[in-house]
C-alpha cells in the first residue's frame, strides 16, 4: 500500500504539470489513490481476473456517473456524498473558482462564477475545509479494507 503512494504522487505531479497547472496536486493525488486502492480492493475480493475486471469497470463507471458533473447533486444526493470523485471535483472547482466574482452569461442569465458553482453544482466555497478532509478518508478506508482482505481473512489466491 505504501509503495503506491510515492508512485502515484509522481504520477499526479506529472499529470497535473502536463494537463492543467491550476489543479491542486492534493485533489489529484487523492483521486489517483482511491481509484488505485479500489482496484486493488476489488482484486482482493474476487476469485478471478474476469470477475475483477467486470466489477472494476462497473464501479469506475458509477464513480464517474455520480461525481456531480454528469448528474448534478440534487438528483442522487446519497450517491453523490458517497462518491469520492464528487468530493475531488468539488475541491478542484471550489478552490479554483469558488471565490471568483467575475460575471458570466450562462443559460441566458448573468451570474458570478461562484454563484453558478453554488446554484448548479452545489459547490460552496465556505465548505472548502470539509472538502479538503473528506478526499483523504476514502483512500485510507480503501487501503485498510484491501490490507484486511488480502490477509488470511479472505484470500482466493491461496493454494
Amino acid at each position: 500500500v505504501l509503495v503506491e503512494v510515492s508512485y502515484l504522487f509522481i504520477q499526479a505531479v506529472i499529470y497535473v504539470i502536463i494537463t492543467y497547472p491550476m489543479i491542486s496536486y492534493y485533489c489529484m493525488l487523492c483521486n489517483l489513490l482511491y481509484f488505485n486502492y479500489m482496484g486493488m480492493l476489488i482484486v482482493s475480493l474476487t476469485p478471478g481476473v474476469q470477475v475483477a475486471s467486470i466489477l472494476t469497470f462497473s464501479f469506475y463507471s458509477m464513480l464517474n456517473l455520480f461525481c456531480g458533473f454528469t448528474i448534478t447533486k440534487p438528483w442522487w444526493i446519497r450517491a453523490y456524498y458517497l462518491c469520492p470523485t464528487s468530493w475531488v471535483l468539488n475541491g478542484i472547482l471550489s478552490s479554483q473558482y469558488g471565490d471568483t466574482d467575475k460575471e458570466i452569461s450562462i443559460f441566458g442569465k448573468t451570474k458570478t462564477i461562484s454563484s453558478f458553482l453554488d446554484d448548479y453544482f452545489g459547490f460552496n466555497y465556505d465548505l472548502l475545509g470539509v472538502v479538503g478532509i473528506v478526499p483523504i478518508i476514502f483512500p485510507i478506508v480503501l487501503a485498510s479494507l484491501f490490507a484486511h482482505f488480502i490477509g488470511n481473512k479472505l484470500n482466493f489466491q491461496r493454494s
